[in-house]
This record gives C-alpha cells, structure tokens and sequence, in this order.
C-alpha cells in the first residue's frame, strides 16, 4: 500500500532536495572533475543513476567553501563551485538544467530532468559586499545560508559564540537585499538570535535547507519549536536533514567524545579544504594529492572499545512529524546534506533513500497530498512567493521552451505575480 503511494507522489511531485554537497566532494575527491557521474560513483552519496531512484527532481546545489578562509579567497572559492554546478549541467543536459524560478524549476521537471539551483552555504562568501550579493544572484544563486560554522561580523552563528546578538545593522541591510533580489534567506547554522532577527526583518518567506527538530534532539544546528512556530505566519519551510548528529542525541555525544578523543591524542583534522587545480593543471593531478592520512592503532584501539551509534529511519521520521506538528505541514521539506557529512543512516545512505523515508511516513498515516506537500510542493511555493516580493530579480531569464501538461496541481506558466 504504502509502495504505491510512494510511486503515485515522486510521480506527480518528484524531491526537491535543499541542501546537496556535491560540488565541495568533486573538488575533493576529484579535482573538480564531473566525469563519470553518469554511472556508479561508490565513493560518493551522489550519482545520476540514484539520483533518478531517489526521485529526484530538483536539487539546491550547496556551494559550500569553509568559513574560515579569508573573505576575499571565500568568494573566490566560491565562483568556483558556481562553476562546478554549471559544468554539471553542461557535461550532462539530458539530465541536469540549471533553474532559476519557480516556473523554471516545474518545466524541468516535466521535461524529465533534475532541476538544479545554487545555495551559498555562509555569508562569509560575500566579503561584506552587496555588488557580490548581487553577481550571485546574476549566476541563479537561490539562497544564501547567512552564516556557516562561524560568525561573521554582522550574524552570529549556532556553533560559534555570541558576538552581536544576531543580526547587527549591516545584517538586516543584508536580509533587505536579499529579499529585493528573490533570494531566499536561509536561517539553518545560524543562531536562534540570529534566526528571530531573520524572520523579523524578512518581507519573504525563510528556509532552513537542512536543519532537524531541536525538540527531539537537543543540538545547536537544530530549530526550535518558537521558531519552528514562526514558519506559520512567515510561510517559510524547514528541509529536515539526515545528519546523524543532528538527528541522534547519542550519535551528537558520540562525535563530541571522538573529536575530544582526536584532539588528546594530537591528531590532524580529519579533513581540510583542497585547493583547486591551476590553469593547465589536470584534476588527476590535484587529486593525486587528496590522499587520505593512515589510520592511527591509538585512535582505531578507541573506535573498537567505543563503537559509532547507528541512526534508523523512524529517528528522522520523528523529526518530520515533529515539524509537521510544530509547523504544520505546509512548512516542512527535506534536505538530506548528501555528500556533506562522512555517513548518513544505512536506510538513507545515498540519494536513492527518498522513497523508503516516504514509505515510513505513508505508514504513519501521511496522505499522499501531505507528502507532495513535503517532497517539493511548499518549497515550489516559497520559491513564488520570493519572487512575488522582489523588486529587481536578477536571475536570467529562461523561455518556456516546453508546452506539456504543468505538475499536477500546479500553475501553468506562473512566474512572478503581481
């Protein structure tokens, strides 16, 4: 029962995912290379043969640069995701398009591709200036995520601590532009002070793209249920993720004593951020450096004596259902975090995971409506919704090269409404 019900949703609305770190894990594992997507890729969470399984039929791209860079090397860095995503597009059209509106994202889909949109994953990337703000917005930047893992000077971060009390000045200012401009203002990593600043000054609808319930699990990264409330009346939606740290309490106290257990033992950072190739330089090159550093016994002997907690499936169903509750079910989506994180619940450990999360929430009495609603319908409407309050939408403009029948219950041709 439950199966085809599944099956009937992804067909009349496929996923549109909120957060997917491809680009940063091809600029890692590959040089920034796109070969080779288009078949098994094992070392990955993402490839087009799971993402068509998954359901898949919208994806914000993260292009994600850590925010400890200098500002000035952020934005650079992250031009070079943009590219990333484009030359996705590009290397595979029959499956990949670059979407910039709502309109965009639905004809897309009715011609059988993946639609992809760009989110930046920190304010850091802006360097503090709106003419950057606005060529994002020029390259189909959909959202910008107002901070990463750190503040910056004029928003405070949930892992980092306080410095401005939220949003300063320069922040609201910020948020104004972002909503002129029909980007959407992406509150997950930022402060709950910073999160109230947000939804006060904001004339748009918000988005966590990858956030899950802090009721059910009590992290720093997750929304509480004030502000969860909120989305009611701001008419935004929070994408819940896959995150076992932020969907487990016991795998959230789990990485904070292996990163402790790290750091006693003076081991390096797991990971750091890989440099780009050169001009002329091959991404077989650049890759040939991203050798991972040998296994320490001390750090093994620890993992064997303190084994990693697993995450089900019904844990980050709770979440959902908790934020349906909270928020109602107008205001929730998903937004896995595939390819940001090292591992992901067995039952959603690759993009093809959609379905069986749909499947365990249509047992637990979700209509079929309900879980369009979550897969891509509130987040379409969002979208809308951005684009109704922008003065001055920068995004290019894409013809509507398709006349086949709209997505079911959509608006055909709707664009921005007066």
């Amino acid at each position: 029962m439950s199966a085809a019900l599944v099956r009937r949703v992804l067909a009349a609305m496929p996923v549109i995912d909120g957060h997917n770190d491809l680009p940063t894990a091809l600029r890692a594992r590959a040089g920034y290379s796109v070969a080779g997507l288009d078949g098994h890729r094992p070392e990955l969470h993402t490839d087009i043969p799971r993402l068509r399984a998954g359901g898949v039929g919208g994806q914000f791209w993260s292009v994600y640069v850590p925010s400890h860079l200098p500002e000035p090397e952020a934005v650079a860095a992250t031009l070079e995701q943009i590219d990333a995503v484009y030359r996705l597009a590009a290397t595979y059209p029959e499956t990949f398009t670059i979407a910039y509106t709502a309109a965009d994202t639905e004809r897309v889909i009715r011609e059988g591709r993946i639609a992809s949109l760009i989110g930046v994953e920190g304010g850091h990337s802006l360097a503090g200036s709106l003419g950057v703000l606005r060529s994002f917005a020029r390259l189909g930047v959909r959202y910008l995520t107002l901070t990463h893992n750190d503040n910056t000077a004029w928003a405070d971060s949930a892992t980092d601590k306080p410095a401005v009390g939220g949003l300063t000045d320069v922040g609201r200012a910020i948020v104004t532009e972002l909503n002129r401009l029909g980007i959407l203002v992406d509150l997950s990593h930022v402060a709950a002070s910073t999160q109230r600043d947000a939804l006060d000054a904001s004339t748009a609808p918000v988005i966590f793209s990858h956030s899950s319930a802090r009721s059910v699990n009590d992290h720093p990264r997750n929304v509480a249920d004030p502000e969860l409330h909120r989305l009611r009346t701001n008419g935004g939606v929070v994408q819940l993720t896959f995150v076992p740290a932020f969907v487990s309490a016991d795998v959230a106290e789990w990485t904070l004593a292996a990163l402790a257990e790290r750091q006693r033992l003076d081991l390096p950072v797991p990971w750091t951020w890989p440099r780009a190739p050169r001009p002329g330089e091959s991404a077989a090159a650049v890759r040939a450096e991203a050798v991972q550093p040998p296994a320490d016994d001390r750090f093994s002997r620890w993992l064997a004596a303190h084994p990693r907690p697993a995450v089900s499936l019904a844990q980050v169903a709770d979440h959902v259902d908790h934020a349906r509750d909270v928020a109602g079910v107008a205001h929730v989506g998903l937004g896995g975090d595939y390819d940001g994180v090292d591992w992901l619940p067995a039952e959603l450990a690759d993009v093809s995971g959609y379905p069986r999360l749909l499947g365990e929430l249509a047992d637990r009495g979700w209509s079929g409506a309900d879980l369009e609603a979550l897969t891509g319908r509130n987040i379409l409407r969002v979208l809308r919704d951005a684009e109704d309050v922008a003065e001055a939408p920068l995004w290019p403009v894409q013809p509507v090269r398709s006349a086949r029948r709209p997505l079911a219950g959509s608006r055909r041709g709707r664009g921005r409404r007066r």
